[in-house]
């Protein structure tokens, strides 16, 4: 198993448990307790979890989203080709927000080299595309939450307010057609919902996995998308019915 994957595996069994031995943890992952010990001092490190002797216990909460720094590495390659896929829907002269969160951070990156105004709405993304040569790049007020780097508050809703947008790209935490656009953070729901409110067409971009989730803050009704990008792995009930509520689904 690769150690990112593992990273993932124990954060998700640890906060399930709340708390877990090194040998209970080293039989689940199938390796060495050594390695497990360095593992656990990792997600220390990015305060996923705390040790103690034999073991850690989670400090996520139950419905946390996993820290930047850990999803980032997580299906990278799904995330490039949802991305890559996005970036072709958007035309050079448009003007794009482009969203918080990993996947969008592959956005960001996918459009680098194109001809487009673009307000990115966390610092990962604005870095990406600092140095861009054809991008006039907008950046907007707020406060950078630690690690995810997201900007929210006011001055980021106002900034958002203050403009009209070709296109957002928007990140989530959860979607379907029933409860809509959901996200872990209420600041982050009121930035995405400003940024859907501020644009003419939405592509909403996620891993399949997340299409039968549902997070604790409400963002905005599936109908407010035109485009969901995502990957072949999405639950076919779920595409079915983001179908019905008028909402295109594209798979890669």
């Amino acid at each position: 198993m690769a150690g990112t994957d593992r990273l993932r595996q124990i954060t998700e069994a640890v906060r399930k448990a709340e708390r877990m031995s090194v040998a209970e943890l080293a039989e689940l992952t199938d390796t060495s307790e050594m390695t497990i010990r360095r593992d656990l001092e990792v997600l220390a490190a990015q305060g996923i979890v705390e040790r103690y002797r034999g073991g850690a216990r989670s400090l996520l909460l139950r419905g946390e989203e996993p820290p930047f720094a850990l999803r980032s590495q997580d299906g990278l390659e799904n995330k490039r080709l949802i991305a890559a896929a996005a970036a072709r829907m958007i035309a050079d002269g448009e003007s794009v927000v482009i969203d918080s969160g990993t996947t969008c951070l592959e956005v960001a990156r996918a459009v680098a080299g194109r001809r487009l105004t673009v307000m990115p709405l966390s610092l990962h993304a604005a870095n990406a595309l600092a140095e861009a040569p054809q991008v006039t790049l907008l950046i907007p007020g707020g406060h950078p939450r630690a690690g995810e780097l997201a900007l929210t508050g006011p001055l980021t809703l106002a900034s958002l307010a203050a403009l009209r947008f070709d296109t957002a790209i928007i990140g989530c935490c959860g979607l379907d057609a029933t409860n809509g656009l959901t996200a872990y953070d209420l600041d982050d729901a009121a930035v995405k919902r400003t940024a859907i409110g501020s644009s003419r067409r939405v592509i909403a971009v996620t891993e399949g996995a997340k299409l039968s989730r549902t997070a604790l803050a409400f963002v905005a009704p599936a109908s407010s998308i035109h485009t969901v990008v995502t990957d072949a792995d999405a639950d076919e009930d779920q595409v079915s019915r983001l179908g019905t509520a008028g909402v295109t689904v594209e798979q890669v």
